[in-house]
């Protein structure tokens, strides 16, 4: 009988050796099948990051230039409603009205509004009539109770972008155009 009882716990330790081995933990990646075939080489690596670093730097310069432009086309809408409003305050009021402007410091100023500094990324230049300029460096467009304006017209800049607004003399009518690049 203790044979047949050895025979078993034999058994018993071979059954037990294939299941200690199959507890054993398994890699999640697979088990390469050549030695060629070990994995990225260390050039693919830094040409795939060289590879990210254009793109990112792509992107990066792309939204810069895009908020720049934005920036310009903001303030220049806002200088657009400006001279608008003191359109219509001159004809709602029946008294004339001016939006002021100063090259100098990068500023203009609605009638009865506070005064509105550009960024300081941009410039103004001001084409008006001679009975218009306040100062070397200043100057107004006055709008008559009938609508109409003495003229001219206000350039923004930011780098080689232009954004002109155009104040007919004769309606007052305010239009915003952008200029090709410079």
């Amino acid at each position: 009988m203790k044979q047949g009882t050895g025979n078993r716990e034999q058994g018993t330790a071979r059954e037990r050796l294939p299941r200690a081995r199959a507890a054993l933990p398994r890699s999640p990646f697979p088990v390469p099948r050549s030695p060629h075939q070990t994995g990225f080489s260390l050039i693919e690596l830094v040409a795939v990051i060289i590879l990210i670093g254009i793109a990112l730097s792509v992107v990066s310069f792309s939204f810069t230039k895009s908020l720049g432009n934005a920036k310009v086309q903001a303030a220049s809408r806002d200088l657009v409603a400006a001279l608008r409003y003191t359109r219509g305050q001159a004809i709602v009021k029946g008294q004339q009205a001016a939006l002021d402007i100063d090259l100098q410091n990068n500023t203009y100023q609605a009638p009865g509004k506070a005064l509105v500094q550009l960024p300081h990324e941009m410039h103004m230049t001001l084409l008006t009539a001679d009975s218009e300029q306040t100062g070397a460096t200043s100057g107004r467009i006055r709008f008559f109770p009938d609508g109409a304006s003495t003229g001219g017209h206000i350039s923004i800049f930011m780098g080689q972008r232009e954004w002109r607004i155009n104040v007919s003399w004769l309606t007052g009518q305010v239009v915003r155009e952008e200029v090709a690049a410079r």
